[in-house]
């Protein structure tokens, strides 16, 4: 049977303008890190992105390395909209990136004009698209001279490739520079994806939030629940086939002490008395803080349709708020 997207879809999510562009963003984005690769099942994927559009999910955002293998996320996407949703093409909003290692030799990686023109031809390919709408340089190069990346950005957008160009992984100093360099190259960079949850808040200290909105840019937060830390997955100990299992990941088992799992039952306690699952109030907790939109990142039907629950109840007292930092604080 085709796909028929629900008719109600629009009606409960939350859009909310990026930056100072004329483009909205839902509040909850779906992220395809992980779980729609070639390792794993495409009638899974089908069925998450499937139902992630039918609550008002409108931002699929992938990059060139996702998978594994690296290429397959894409891949995967560039199935779904060829069987699913082709019809709604433009009512989705589908970003890519690149930055980080992709291919060998010295073309595959960092921000050069080769790789990044390269890179994006091969990600609309994969994706059977003639344009993406956000195309992000994934992480600052520390060799290339910025023009050069941002020269890249435009041309791409320029060529229609790519409706918007925005950044990843900048902090302040770096966002203030990127918007320097584009304002005088005439392209404007839509927002920058960063990393942020209530245990992870260098981008506090280094006042990225308060720059983006003085440069007119918006904000994506990716692991806002911290690797899934801030689920209940981790209130009895950490399970056997959890990501802090793995040698592999960035949340190390060694990094889970006994006193941030005390932290997370305790925050847990707060989101029960909200009526909301911890990871309902983590995503909140972000919302609360004034980004455009938060990434989450699923491996289960369910799990869409909590994080799309968070939208329920956003709203924090000072009281609430005040008892999260408490407990957040080291």
């Amino acid at each position: 049977m085709p796909y028929l997207a629900d008719e109600n879809r629009y009606e409960k999510m939350e859009y909310n303008y990026t930056g100072n562009s004329g483009l909205k963003l839902p509040a909850i984005s779906l992220g395809l890190w992980h779980n729609f690769g070639g390792v794993d099942t495409l009638e899974n994927a089908r069925k998450m992105l499937r139902r992630a559009f039918d609550l008002g999910i409108t931002h699929f955002d992938l990059a060139n390395n996702y998978g594994p293998p690296a290429g397959s996320a894409e891949e995967t996407m560039g199935i779904l909209l060829e069987k699913d949703f082709g019809p709604y093409r433009d009512e989705l909003i589908i970003s890519s990136k690149a930055g980080y290692y992709m291919w060998p030799g010295p073309y595959g990686e960092w921000g050069s004009r080769k790789y990044l023109i390269s890179s994006l031809d091969q990600s609309l390919q994969r994706m059977g698209l003639d344009y993406v709408d956000i195309f992000y340089h994934h992480r600052p190069d520390p060799d290339t001279p910025l023009e050069e990346t941002i020269g890249a950005l435009k041309q791409l957008q320029d060529q229609g490739k790519a409706l918007y160009v925005g950044i990843s992984n900048y902090n302040a100093a770096q966002t203030k520079k990127a918007a320097e360099v584009a304002e005088r190259m005439g392209v404007n960079l839509l927002l920058n994806q960063y990393n942020y949850s209530i245990f992870d808040r260098w981008s506090e200290e280094d006042v990225l939030l308060e720059t983006l909105e003085n440069s007119g840019m918006g904000s994506i937060i990716y692991s806002p629940l911290a690797q899934g830390l801030l689920t209940d997955k981790y209130l009895g100990g950490i399970p056997e086939d959890s990501r802090a299992a793995k040698e592999s990941g960035f949340l190390k088992k060694d990094s889970i002490t006994k006193e941030k799992l005390e932290k997370v039952r305790q925050l847990n306690e707060i989101a029960a008395d909200r009526g909301q699952s911890l990871s309902q109030m983590a995503l909140a907790w972000i919302l609360e803080q004034g980004v455009t939109s938060v990434l989450v990142g699923t491996s289960k039907v369910e799990q869409v349709i909590e994080n799309v629950g968070t939208l329920n109840n956003t709203g924090f007292t000072n009281e609430e708020l005040a008892a999260i930092e408490a407990i957040a604080a080291d």
